[in-house]
């Protein structure tokens, strides 16, 4: 509960990343970005909450409130994606299809925007479209695979 009530008092002030490629948007509105919102984020960080843990990975992929580091944007993204998170499922899968802080990977990124694209997220589905038209009959039921087993992890609400 107390993590559905962050999420809504930050909806407001989220923005999804666009898949990678077009993180000059996303710097220009979103999130706090300032020192003192990384210090308040990273204990929620740190004990699991999904939304701080997103936030974090915000800061480090844009350099606002963090030191730009893509590799620590990933980790947070994961953290938070693994618990279901929509946004960050987006921004991981567009962390994998650009190879930025991780080693480039379409199937995984089709998976990360499948999962996120599937919980009704716009911005996922038409990166999912867009990356599935470069990608093999193979990529794509690989990446479905991969999905399906996430998603069997995630953990329960």
């Amino acid at each position: 509960m107390t993590e559905k009530l962050l999420f809504l008092s930050l909806l407001g002030i989220l923005v999804s990343m666009p898949a990678a490629e077009n993180a000059n948007a996303a710097a220009a509105s979103g999130p706090p970005k300032s020192k003192q919102a990384y210090e308040s984020l990273k204990p929620m960080a740190e004990e699991g909450r999904a939304v701080a843990q997103h936030e974090l990975g915000v800061m480090y992929r844009t350099g606002k409130g963090a030191p730009q580091n893509d590799a620590q944007a990933a980790r947070w993204f994961r953290k938070a994606a693994e618990q279901g998170l929509a946004e960050a499922q987006n921004n991981l899968g567009g962390l994998y299809a650009t190879g930025r802080g991780v080693s480039r990977d379409i199937v995984k990124a089709y998976a990360w925007f499948m999962l996120a694209a599937d919980q009704g997220l716009a911005e996922a589905k038409a990166n999912r479209a867009r990356l599935a038209k470069q990608m093999s009959g193979d990529q794509l039921a690989r990446g479905k695979q991969m999905a399906s087993r996430q998603l069997a992890r995630k953990p329960s609400e």
